[in-house]
């Protein structure tokens, strides 16, 4: 570029001087031809300064980069004799903050000087400006998201390692594009690597859709490429998740799912662990265990208590019925002798048999002898139901426990064990989780509440555990949560604060922790106040929609050290799909309009069209 041409571009991309310097906050005084919202260079239409821009402040060599912050008008109130236009006696002044500076082609974060007053201020070139936000190292592969929300001729690629390597967030409130958001990242990422069989061997995709988003037909991904589980609480027709028992038998688990209080059910519940992998599944041990309780029973004194524990051992065994189908019984045939404190029956010679002086004659009743029928089932739950009462039954015998202060926690479980059985399958021929796909999607939408915050901390858990036994990180685990405040949240009074800390506990170590094991987390909420700072705080990159609650730009404000006063500011009037792109693969906060997706693969969150719904299908089809 000869020295024409370069004078006419600095004359051109000149914005104006330095005006004042207090720290990092510079003022620029604007030039008074350069107040136009536009410029024209070489025929191209070039966007003037304004809230928001990048400029750079020439001092020496090293060109300084900053960014408007804010501006206002100054008017010069000089008192000499020469008068001087109203034109010319107002200035526009930029109040700039200054982020970082140009080495070598090189944008460094952080200002290693600061400039002098009169010191030329420029607008950026399109090289300056693509060195400050690059997203990818050179020769690494991008995706592209979309492009610049004030200029749609500069697209926005981001690094796919940077980007996926690392815990992200997506926040923005209902309608503001938060879900397609997700669901764009991740199209661009599976559409990249369509057919690579390295990706699909190495990388596994688990998707929480709490709203049937991204389970419908060829939704993010065709229907061939993933595996949904479309889950139901209500009826027995949904899909159901394959869990081994090993994976049920979790302390802390089994505490949540009966709700059980730590000093006293926790304990109980260890205990019933212990004695389900004693007797591990062997229904001959088990009947033989049954059959030695029913005899301590039947030669007890004590009514009530002896009473309580038949009823326990009706709840292990399956119900007897006559020949007319009805339900009889199992202490049809012995009574209670309150005068004797004993248990009897009457022999066919109308004898009067009392069990603690006849303890052989146990084996001839009804109850000992239906032992025989029982056998264990392919759930789960039920089984080790069953494994509680008897834990129970062996307590209460050696006066180790109170009915009153166990029984709760068996009944509880019991309340979720029809969920739990049409939500997973602990049978023999469950099948592989994953099925010939490493992208799974688990639709939530037809589960009830308490339910849905257990699935998602269930199969985490699970899932977490394997990497973490596997060693060093082989391969790569992203586990993808929709409406991540139904189970992230730290205000919720639905339960226990036990239930409460280990939910929170597990999350907050993916987020620290699952980097080293190769597991990453992507969240999407509406409501980020609601979610634990830690677990915002800790995320890498964030993609931050429209937020108009204060209570959310609050706590985005405090967690996300990677935002500026302007991007904050900014965040009530984003308009839907535009959103504020900041963490460690973006030097600075970029807004960004987020691209569409293709026809046939986006998600199924689209308000409906009630205009046309109210006047009909016809109407709809015009």
């Amino acid at each position: 570029m000869n020295n024409k041409h370069i004078g006419i571009h600095n004359s051109v991309f000149r914005v104006g001087v330095v005006y004042s310097v207090n720290g990092r906050e510079v003022k620029i005084r604007v030039d008074h031809n350069k107040n136009s919202s536009h410029l024209i260079y070489k025929g191209t239409l070039i966007k003037n300064v304004s809230v928001g821009s990048y400029v750079k402040i020439l001092k020496g060599y090293t060109p300084i980069i900053g960014k408007v912050e804010s501006e206002y008008i100054d008017e010069s109130k000089q008192e000499d004799k020469v008068l001087i236009s109203a034109e010319d006696s107002i200035n526009r002044i930029l109040i700039v903050k200054l982020i970082g500076f140009i080495d070598n082609q090189i944008f460094r974060r952080g200002v290693n000087e600061l400039p002098l007053i009169d010191n030329e201020c420029h607008l950026l070139t399109n090289e300056e400006f693509n060195l400050i936000h690059t997203f990818a190292g050179s020769g690494k592969e991008t995706i592209e998201v979309g492009h610049l929300a004030n200029d749609s001729l500069v697209p926005v690629n981001l690094g796919i390692g940077k980007l996926f390597s690392s815990h992200i967030g997506i926040f923005g409130n209902t309608g503001s594009g938060k879900s397609y958001t997700l669901a764009k990242i991740y199209r661009q990422l599976f559409t990249h690597y369509s057919g690579n069989s390295a990706f699909k061997e190495n990388a596994q995709f688990l998707f929480f859709d709490f709203n049937g988003e991204y389970s419908s037909h060829n939704s993010i991904i065709s229907d061939s490429d993933k595996k949904v589980y479309k889950l139901n609480t209500r009826k027995d027709n949904g899909d159901k998740i394959p869990l081994a028992d090993d994976d049920f038998l979790d302390i802390n688990l089994l505490s949540i799912f009966s709700n059980a209080t730590e000093k006293t059910q926790r304990p109980f519940i260890a205990r019933s662990i212990d004695l389900y992998k004693k007797i591990d599944k062997d229904e001959n041990k088990f009947r033989n265990f049954l059959k030695k309780q029913i005899k301590d029973i039947l030669i007890m004194s004590d009514k009530v208590k002896s009473e309580l524990l038949l009823d326990y051992v009706a709840e292990i065994l399956p119900p007897k019925y006559d020949d007319d189908g009805v339900d009889i019984g199992l202490k049809t045939d012995f009574h209670y002798h309150n005068n004797s404190s004993c248990y009897f029956f009457y022999d066919s010679n109308n004898q009067f048999i009392n069990l603690q002086d006849h303890p052989d004659q146990i084996e001839t009743r009804s109850i000992y002898m239906h032992v025989d029928q029982f056998g264990f089932t392919e759930s789960f739950i039920h089984n080790f139901i069953c494994i509680m009462y008897m834990r129970m039954i062996y307590d209460v015998l050696a006066n180790r426990a109170l009915n009153e202060h166990i029984a709760p926690a068996i009944h509880k479980l019991r309340q979720s064990e029809s969920d739990i059985s049409r939500i997973f399958n602990s049978s023999k021929d469950m099948g592989d989780f994953w099925g010939d796909s490493n992208v799974v999607i688990i639709d939530l939408s037809d589960v009830n509440t308490d339910t849905k915050k257990r699935i998602p901390l269930l199969l985490t858990n699970k899932l977490y555990n394997e990497h973490k036994k596997a060693g060093k990180a082989q391969k790569y685990l992203n586990l993808i949560v929709d409406e991540a405040h139904n189970i992230l949240s730290y205000q919720s009074t639905r339960e226990s604060e036990e239930w409460k800390d280990y939910r929170l506990e597990v999350f907050e170590e993916i987020i620290k922790e699952g980097r080293k094991f190769g597991v990453f987390m992507t969240i999407a909420s509406q409501r980020p106040s609601d979610i634990s700072s830690t677990i915002i705080s800790q995320l890498h990159n964030y993609f931050i929609h429209r937020l108009v609650n204060e209570k959310d730009i609050q706590q985005v404000n405090n967690t996300i050290s990677y935002l500026d006063k302007v991007s904050v500011e900014s965040l009530p009037i984003l308009s839907t799909g535009v959103c504020v792109i900041a963490g460690q693969l973006a030097e600075m906060p970029l807004v960004v309009q987020i691209g569409k997706i293709e026809a046939g693969f986006r998600p199924a969150n689209e308000t409906i069209d009630i205009e046309n719904i109210w006047k009909g299908k016809e109407a709809a089809s015009i």
